[in-house]
């Protein structure tokens, strides 16, 4: 079939070609995760984000970052009557030396942390940080026993054999923070 419609002596049909492969171009420069073939997503999506063979579990989301505080109610104060935010009530955690208070910040949370007793993990640390600071951060995963045995394989340590039922009455489990770029990780069961 011939064109009847020319530019500069480009017909329409070349006109038409030249313009889709300039969008084309465009488009994979400036979007190009927008424009990714669903083949490749799917492949993406099959592959598991983390590296080697082992069982398939995944990261969620910040659950909290769990600060040690001397005084629990001067903390509880600041968090709520200087910056606004609001602040739940002190619960204790025997089970983990604790007493827990939640300050809920919309996105994610802060988790204040006073020990119970001498021998609470938290007196240790204040014992070292006398006026408290960052003790860990607790980010989900969608199955926890699974991510316990995949970071064993992987060496790295965990700091008790089992998970123990947290403050939000799900499983979690705390990973060494020499394996961790010196931070403390908790893992919880979302």
């Amino acid at each position: 079939m011939q064109s009847f419609f020319t530019f500069r002596g480009i017909s329409a049909s070349s006109l038409s070609k030249l313009l889709k492969e300039q969008l084309n171009s465009l488009r994979e420069r400036l979007f190009p995760r927008l424009w990714t073939p669903v083949s490749t997503v799917r492949t993406c999506a099959s592959l598991s984000s983390h590296s080697g063979a082992g069982p398939v579990w995944n990261l969620g989301r910040l659950n909290h970052v769990a600060i040690a505080v001397p005084d629990l109610e001067k903390a509880r104060a600041f968090y709520k009557n200087v910056l606004g935010a609001e602040v739940g009530e002190p619960v204790p955690l025997p089970e983990h030396g604790v007493s827990v208070v939640f300050v809920n910040l919309g996105n994610t949370k802060m988790e204040l942390l006073h020990p119970l007793g001498s021998d609470s993990p938290i007196a240790g640390f204040l014992k070292k940080n006398k006026a408290g600071g960052m003790h860990h951060v607790c980010i989900e995963v969608d199955n926890i026993n699974v991510a316990v045995m995949d970071l064993k394989e992987k060496k790295i340590r965990i700091l008790s054999e089992e998970a123990k039922i947290g403050a939000h009455g799900k499983p979690v489990i705390f990973l060494h923070p020499g394996d961790c770029g010196g931070v403390l990780v908790e893992l919880e069961q979302a």
